[in-house]
């Protein structure tokens, strides 16, 4: 049977938002959203959490999550990005003699994945033998009509051929809703790569997620969580 970890990726530095990855949303710090939805999938051996911060590993482990090892300073910088973290976090488990066949990396401000997404997408990776499975929401403005602007704020095409064409002549395009990455653990040590060519994206409602970078960010989440509940309990 085949063998998956879930990885929860949250460093302690977090300068936009200060404690970003343990600050309370909606009546729980919010990394217990990412970890609950691990645990309650039934699906992972283990639930990790990758940190170089004590106090975010207690509350990690307060929620159910374990801190087996602790991130070395090495992918704890502000340079570091997940595909070193995930790959440094999988070779110690190799070295303990613990190989997984899936990796499952989950941000730590992602309230909005649940139990029942991951195991949907532990299905599709699964039965389509991809590399990747992940989330993505569909841009709402063609990006294909999209403008740059200089220094001088002067406003020019990224594409000029479309400047006239209709937005519903232009072929939908898709962005990444930074929650989640379901891996082929084999393939993914192999290329380093998150996304490659042989990734199924998940098609998800832009109400059911949201980029959280500063305070106006995390009110808007808090927001869209809000609605998604209450539209729950009507159901």
């Amino acid at each position: 049977m085949a063998k998956s970890v879930a990885i929860i990726t949250a460093r302690g530095g977090s300068k936009r938002i200060p404690r970003k990855n343990i600050k309370d949303f909606k009546g729980k710090p919010i990394i217990a959203y990412s970890i609950l939805a691990a645990l309650d999938s039934g699906i992972f051996d283990e639930v990790m959490v990758s940190t170089d911060d004590q106090e975010i590993a207690e509350v990690s482990k307060k929620y159910g999550a374990t801190i087996p090892f602790f991130r070395s300073p090495a992918t704890s910088d502000d340079f570091s990005n997940t595909s070193d973290v995930l790959k440094e976090v999988i070779t110690v488990y190799q070295d303990m003699g613990q190989k997984f066949d899936y990796v499952c990396c989950i941000y730590p401000t992602a309230p909005f994945v649940t139990a029942e997404k991951i195991k949907n997408a532990f299905g599709l990776i699964e039965k389509s033998k991809a590399d990747c499975v992940m989330p993505v929401a569909e841009f709402s403005f063609p990006i294909w009509r999209s403008v740059k602007m200089d220094e001088n704020s002067k406003i020019t095409f990224n594409w000029p051929e479309n400047a006239f064409r209709r937005s519903q002549d232009l072929p939908p395009a898709y962005h990444d809703c930074g929650q989640y990455y379901f891996l082929n653990t084999e393939r993914f040590m192999a290329t380093g790569k998150l996304v490659s060519d042989d990734t199924i994206g998940v098609l998800t409602s832009s109400t059911e997620m949201q980029d959280i970078d500063n305070e106006e960010d995390w009110k808007l989440a808090e927001i869209k969580y809000s609605f998604l509940l209450k539209r729950s309990e009507k159901i």
